[in-house]
This record gives C-alpha cells, sequence and structure tokens, in this order.
C-alpha cells in the first residue's frame, strides 16, 4: 500500500472529546472514525488489525471444532421473555418496532435465539457435543461509552456456544477453550499481562471465568497470584472463593485491568425455558447441558494499543499489525525505494511505503512511529552511501544499515 493514495491522514493533536489513550492515538493514526459516544468505525488500516484479530480468533475457534455460523441481529421479544430477559435485561437492549407495531430488540447476546434454533437439530445423544461460534455486531446500551473502543454501544462479539450431554463433557470442552483463549492472548502479543480470572457470573450463571489484561486504563480490579498465573475479581474477593482456589491474601497483588475475554458455564438454564432436550440411551427426555465463551475483537486491539504503546505512538505486535513493514523514501530520487517496495512485496511481505512526495523526514518518522508497524525501513541519499537501507524495530531505539540485497532476508528473520 502507497501512503500517498491512503485516503486517511495522521493527525497530531489528540480528539479533544476523547479520554482513552487507545481511541486517541487509533483517531490520530486514521485506525478508526468516531461516529458518536461509543461508536466507532473502522478505517482501512484499523480493519487490517482487527481482521488479523479475527483471524486468530477463528484459528483458535476451529482448532477445538467450533463450526462458524451467523445469527441475526433482530430478535423478537418473545423468545427472550421465556428466560425473563427480554424485561430483565434492564436497560441494556435497543428496542424498536415494526411498521406493524410489533416489538423487536438488536440483540446484545445471543443464548436464546441459538438455543431455540438447535431445536431444530438436536434430538439424540448422537448429535452431542458441538460448538457453534460467530462474529456478528452486537448493540448495548452502555450508560458509561468512555474507553474507546473497549467498551462501545455497537461491537463485533466473537460468541461460542457449547452443547454437552452433561457436565462432565461440558467441563472437558470448557478446558478446551480456556487453552484456546491463552494462546489467542499469546498470539496477540498480550499474553504476559493477561489472567485467567475467577469473576461472577453476571446475569448468565453464578460464576464464571474472565480473562483480565493489567492495565491502568482498566475498569476493573483483580487480585493477582503471579506464581500460579491466575486471579480474582475484586467483585468475588471473599475468604471462600480464595480458599477454593488454593489462594492467600498475603500472596495477592492488586492491580487495575481490562477484560478481554470471558467464559461461561450455563448450564441448563436456557435449555430447561426453551425446551431444548435430546433423548438418553434410555429413551430419557434431557436437558442440553451448555456454555458460553465470549472475545470483542475491537476491544482486544484497543487493549494492545493501551498496554504496548508507547509515548511516541502504538508499537502493534507483528502478528496483527496491519503492515510488517513500514518503509520511507526520503529525498527526490526514490528508484532504489521503489525496488525495495516491489522485492518485499513479491517476498509476500505487507508493506506501508511513505513514498509522499515534498514530505519531511520528521514528519515521516513521527508518522511512521504513531502508526507503529514493527519494522521501519528508510532508503535515502544518506542510507545508500552508507551501505543499503536503514532499518528498525519500532520497539527499540538503534537502527542498522543492510545492503539492499539482504533487506528481505533480514526482514523475515526479524518478523
Amino acid at each position: 500500500m502507497r501512503q500517498s493514495q491512503l485516503f486517511t491522514r495522521t493527525k497530531r493533536e489528540n480528539p479533544s472529546d476523547e479520554e482513552a489513550k487507545n481511541s486517541q492515538l487509533l483517531i490520530r493514526g486514521g485506525y478508526i472514525y468516531k461516529e458518536m459516544a461509543g461508536v466507532y468505525a473502522l478505517l482501512p488500516l484499523g480493519l487490517r488489525t482487527f481482521n488479523k484479530i479475527v483471524s486468530i480468533i477463528r484459528e483458535e475457534m476451529n482448532a477445538i471444532g467450533g463450526q462458524e455460523i451467523i445469527l441475526t441481529a433482530l430478535q423478537r421479544p418473545e423468545l427472550w421473555s421465556k428466560t425473563d430477559r427480554w424485561d430483565g435485561a434492564g436497560n441494556i437492549w435497543f428496542t424498536t418496532k415494526l411498521n406493524s407495531g410489533a416489538d423487536l430488540g438488536l440483540g446484545f447476546t445471543h443464548e436464546e435465539p441459538l438455543t431455540a434454533l438447535t431445536k431444530e437439530y438436536i434430538s439424540s445423544y448422537k448429535d452431542l457435543p458441538f460448538s457453534t461460534y460467530q462474529f456478528q455486531t452486537k448493540f448495548r446500551n452502555e450508560a458509561r461509552a468512555k474507553s474507546g473502543i473497549m467498551r462501545t454501544r455497537e461491537f463485533v462479539m466473537k460468541d461460542l456456544y457449547s452443547f454437552s450431554k452433561n457436565k462432565n463433557e461440558h467441563d472437558e470442552f470448557y478446558e478446551k477453550v480456556k487453552q484456546a483463549y491463552i494462546n489467542i492472548f499469546n498470539r496477540a502479543g498480550i499474553g504476559h499481562q493477561t489472567y485467567l480470572t475467577s469473576a461472577s457470573g453476571g446475569l448468565f450463571s453464578k460464576f464464571s471465568h474472565e480473562f483480565q489484561t493489567v492495565t491502568e486504563a482498566g475498569e476493573d480490579t483483580i487480585y493477582i497470584d503471579d506464581n500460579k498465573k491466575i486471579a480474582v475479581n475484586k467483585e468475588v474477593y471473599t475468604d471462600e472463593v480464595l480458599d477454593s482456589l488454593g489462594l492467600s491474601r498475603q500472596s495477592l497483588i492488586e492491580k487495575k485491568a481490562v477484560e478481554v475475554g470471558n467464559i461461561f458455564t450455563l448450564g441448563t438454564r436456557f435449555s430447561d425455558a426453551l425446551g431444548l432436550k435430546y433423548k438418553n440411551e434410555l429413551g430419557e427426555d434431557i436437558s442440553v447441558f451448555m456454555g458460553s465463551y465470549g472475545i470483542g475483537p475491537a476491544r482486544l486491539m484497543g487493549t494492545v494499543v493501551e498496554v504496548l504503546s508507547d509515548d511516541k505512538g502504538i508499537v502493534w505486535p507483528a502478528s496483527i499489525a496491519p503492515f510488517a513493514v513500514h518503509l520511507i523514501a526520503l529525498g527526490e530520487d526514490m528508484v532504489e525505494a521503489e525496488k525495495v517496495y516491489t522485492e518485499l512485496g513479491n517476498a509476500g511481505v505487507e508493506v506501508l511505503f511513505d513514498d509522499r512526495p515534498g514530505v519531511m523526514a520528521g514528519e515521516k518518522f513521527a508518522d511512521a512511529d504513531l502508526l507503529g508497524m514493527p519494522l521501519r525501513i528508510v532508503v535515502s541519499k544518506r542510507s545508500l552511501e552508507n551501505g543499503g537501507a536503514e532499518i528498525k524495530k519500532r520497539n527499540e531505539s538503534e537502527s542498522s544499515i543492510i545492503s539492499l540485497n539482504e533487506v528481505i532476508a533480514h526482514v523475515q528473520k526479524s518478523l
């Protein structure tokens, strides 16, 4: 991608109506656009990172047997009334009406519709277990949409749902999801600061597990045992819970954190209410045992920015960066820079090429720091006189000169 053709532009100043570092940097870098409080559009650079996060999540969900679907956003109230969540979910709903006057809701989660749909396909114990997941836009009437893209009113959620014959079968899958989530956060570059956390189940169940990433931007308080790599949310920070986890207050460290994923044991709450049953080997009708598992790709994207950025801008891990390399051409003669751009592209390396004419070196360097690609390569008269191209990792201060015929090998080794 030639930066001269990128329709977005960087901004020097933080937006005056944004408090969160993630949205400040992403707006300045042209990754996102703020439509209104809690509602953001993804622009070309932002969508590239978002899609890479989605790809990581999809790979891990497929690896544990998840089957991808897409359910509808429009929801009928009679289905949700059976679980007391049309009125019982409080003000979280965005609701509307058809021209006929019938009520509709914009889905904030999908346990009810998927449970009802699944009745069409489950009748026997031979049909279980299985799991389905989706990436779908959710709508939640958040009272406080103030954390940039980490807490929004419209967002894409990956929600996975499992259907098992019994609790033992469910527990086996639950452990697989735990490991899949750990893999996701490691691959996204924040695994070292993300903890499996015991928490309240909220609307869904009495207790649940969250994955919490330590950051001062977080709205949650957690208590961490670094040796065991687990934590407890403040909302369930009791002696009873600590004893059940084998934790002592003396070994725990208090930290601020943001929830980047959650996993719930739903049991038979939804299958009982909606009549999702199967016949066991004896011909008896048994309620299906369910679980629910969520990750917001955009929230994960914002968390990465909060955790890994520095005072110059964003620092993307190579796994989710929009481009692996930010190639900068300085001076009027761009022949050698064009050659490097072409060769990297032919080698399958994703490159953002700053070919903008008339832009000073300082501005190009500042933009590169703000945008945060893992590697910066500069081709200039000075670098050529010194033997080739100047290359530097975004999270390092020192650069080095490499010959032009070694650029591809050096890039592939560095990423």
